[in-house]
């Protein structure tokens, strides 16, 4: 860990400290640190996927597909059949 990412978990941790004692604030901090973690996750999934030419190709043949008129609607409960 660098000196700057102890510095932010000094700062985060002690934030978190503060408004411990506060359940509507908590529930606050809680939402956002959620919504920025899922955003992180989804950055790094896209970033994998993105790394790899066959996955981008497979991608970009959707695409096509889908321009051309190759796409048929499934109904999403059909998924799971």
């Amino acid at each position: 860990m660098t000196t700057s990412q102890a510095q932010l978990n000094t700062e985060l941790f002690g934030a978190l400290q503060i408004i411990s004692g506060d359940e509507t604030l908590m529930k606050k901090a809680v939402k956002a640190l959620k919504r920025i973690a899922s955003k992180k996750q989804s950055m790094d999934e896209t970033e994998y996927i993105m790394s790899s030419p066959a996955m981008v190709e497979i991608l970009r043949q959707g695409d096509e597909d889908i321009k051309n008129g190759k796409g048929r609607v499934v109904k999403l409960d059909d998924l799971w059949k």
